[in-house]
């Protein structure tokens, strides 16, 4: 079974091409859900995180309200650091266990889409590093345009993880994503048929 990385930074368009990869038949473990799951209200992750940040953090339906918690630990290293030191282990771990009962059922790709993937250390776990890249602004004018993000907001997220350069340097395929929607999916096409005949 062949495992690929694929990463980003914030904006990047990892979680297009993951899309487009699942079409293809690829079966995609997305971390951050994992994370959502494993630290659900009552869990021992959500006990730790809110015993770390306060009771601020808890939206109304009792869960971790996922905004007012970025809020703290994008503008705060130390802060970010204890978060990735709580759940990083606790998902890597969740990671591993679906990645085995996959591989006990006879799956020949799998992706592990983390956009932290290579700041928390999880590069052993991976055969290939597929590093999806585009220009700020590019990044800077989707996020407006898809979430409504502010510039200022965009900025503090993609200056708190690791530069495009240092994710590139370490990739086994780099996808450019500023282009058409079609066109990206053609070249997603294209490295899943070239990962197809390495296998």
């Amino acid at each position: 079974m062949k495992i690929i990385g694929l990463t980003g930074g914030f904006g990047s368009g990892k979680s297009t091409v993951a899309k487009f990869l699942a079409e293809l038949g690829a079966i995609v473990i997305d971390a951050d859900k994992v994370g959502h799951e494993i630290s659900r209200p009552g869990t021992e992750a959500w006990r730790a995180v809110v015993s770390t940040f306060g009771q601020g953090i808890i939206g109304t339906d009792g869960d971790i309200d996922r905004r007012k918690l970025s809020r703290i630990v994008f503008r705060n290293p130390d802060a970010r650091a204890r978060l990735n030191q709580i759940m990083h282990p606790r998902i890597r771990e969740q990671v591993t266990a679906m990645i085995k009962e996959y591989e006990s059922k006879g799956a020949s790709i799998v992706v592990i889409e983390a956009p932290l993937l290579l700041e928390a250390g999880w590069k052993s776990m991976v055969d290939e590093l597929w590093v999806t890249s585009a220009p700020q602004a590019t990044i800077i004018s989707r996020l407006r345009e898809q979430k409504g993000t502010p510039e200022a907001e965009s900025l503090a997220r993609i200056q708190a993880q690791l530069s495009d350069a240092e994710r590139t340097q370490q990739a086994d395929v780099v996808i450019y994503t500023d282009c058409t929607l079609d066109e990206l999916k053609d070249r997603v096409a294209e490295l899943w048929h070239e990962l197809h005949s390495r296998i």
